[in-house]
């Protein structure tokens, strides 16, 4: 069975966000990008997955501009056999992007499609829903724990919910987004990243999976979040409830 994973690369988790003067969107010219966290996430499981024997290939696929190749190559340093690299300049959002992976699973065959819940730049956390809807595959999303049945050709995924765990069946293909919790995914080795150089990356356009690539949402405006004003002391629990009654008016 062959394993699809799709990386998204997003200005690093550790980087202070900083919006354009202009404000159409954040600044990403000599930021430090990397993989988003969750997409790592999907990988590990993907590798864990070949490693128990039940799968023959992990694919790692990612979209967007020429850089996205370096994202492509720590997934193989990972461990991923090889990379898949849709180059696209514009802006490409969630229905975008699951209509290219639509293409590329009816090019690849895969048996299960592995996303990241979402992404941390834009925290849409609608891709996965989506091609699964595209595909009409059964969907386990927000996985916290998946447990590969190849005999009965299905894979049993723990999902968090508001109220706790909820345990779902799905038979295969089927598309898995996962949560935090599912792993910690491993860090690419020296010798893997040499190794990673000779692997191949095929590359497409979305003319030739013949997907038109349409802006369906418009960033009207990107503003940072008002600061926030500080803290005052109070000295005594009474000043402390006539301050929630009459000033912020929440009792």
């Amino acid at each position: 069975m062959k394993i699809m994973v799709a990386i998204k690369r997003v200005v690093d988790y550790a980087v202070k966000i900083r919006v354009k003067p202009d404000k159409s969107g954040v600044e990403t010219q000599n930021v430090k990008m990397s993989m988003n966290p969750f997409c790592e996430i999907a990988l590990e499981e993907a590798l864990r997955i070949k490693e128990s024997g039940m799968a023959s290939e992990v694919v790692a696929v990612s979209m967007g501009p020429a850089q996205c190749v370096d994202t492509l190559r720590t997934g193989l340093a990972m461990g991923a056999d090889r990379g898949i690299h849709v180059e696209a300049t514009g802006a490409l959002f969630p229905l975008s992007v699951a209509k290219l992976l639509r293409a590329l699973v009816e090019v690849e065959k895969p048996g299960l499609l592995i996303l990241g819940k979402q992404a941390i730049d834009d925290d849409c956390n609608q891709t996965g829903q989506m091609i699964a809807g595209l595909l009409n595959w059964p969907q386990g999303t927000f996985a916290s724990k998946v447990v590969l049945d190849k005999e009965k050709h299905e894979v049993m995924v723990d999902r968090e919910i508001d109220g706790g765990l909820e345990t779902l069946c799905l038979d295969l293909p089927a598309v898995i987004t996962t949560d935090l919790r599912l792993n910690q995914p491993r860090y690419a080795t020296l010798p893997n990243i040499m190794k990673a150089k000779s692997k191949v990356i095929k590359k497409f356009t979305p003319q030739d999976l013949n997907v038109e690539i349409k802006s369906d949402m418009e960033v009207v405006q990107v503003t940072e979040p008002p600061k926030r004003k500080a803290g005052v002391i109070v000295s005594s629990v009474d000043e402390l409830v006539d301050k929630l009654k009459n000033e912020a008016h929440v009792i």
